[in-house]
C-alpha cells in the first residue's frame, strides 16, 4: 500500500490520506472545491464541482493516473437541484464515462456543494 500525497491537491483536513495506490488501483479521498493555492472555495456549483474536479485529477496524477483510467466515482451533492449543473462539469473531466452513483445529503464538510472521490487504474 502506497500513500499519495501532493501539494496541488488541498490536504486533509482529519485522519486520513489524498489518496492511497493498491495493486495499481487508486483509490482517492473525496475532494471538495477547496482550491489549495488560496485555501478559498469558489461560488456557486459550477465553479465549485470545476475545482472538485481539478483536485481529483492532481491526485490521480500524483499517482501516475489520470481521468481516462477512472472506473468509479462518487459524487456527492448538497443539493440535487445542482445534478444537471454539476453533470455539465463533470463531463467534461470524465469522459470515458466511468461507473458513478451520485447522491444528495444533508450536509459537506465546509459548507460546500459537492465533493467527488474516485477509482482508477495506474
Amino acid at each position: 500500500m502506497n500513500v499519495i500525497a501532493t501539494d496541488k491537491a488541498p490536504g486533509a483536513i482529519g485522519p486520513y490520506s489524498q489518496g492511497y495506490e493498491v495493486n495499481g488501483m487508486i483509490y482517492t479521498s473525496g475532494q471538495i472545491p477547496l482550491d489549495p493555492a488560496t485555501g478559498q472555495v469558489p461560488e456557486g456549483i459550477a465553479a465549485q464541482a470545476e475545482q472538485s474536479c481539478k483536485n481529483v485529477g492532481e491526485i490521480l496524477a500524483a499517482a501516475g493516473s489520470g481521468y481516462e483510467k477512472v472506473v468509479k466515482t462518487t459524487c456527492f451533492l448538497a443539493d440535487m437541484g445542482d445534478f444537471a449543473a454539476f453533470n455539465e462539469v463533470y463531463a467534461r473531466y470524465f469522459v470515458s464515462k466511468p461507473a458513478r452513483s451520485c447522491v444528495a445529503v444533508k450536509e459537506l464538510p465546509k459548507g460546500v456543494l459537492c465533493e467527488v472521490e474516485a477509482i482508477a487504474v495506474r
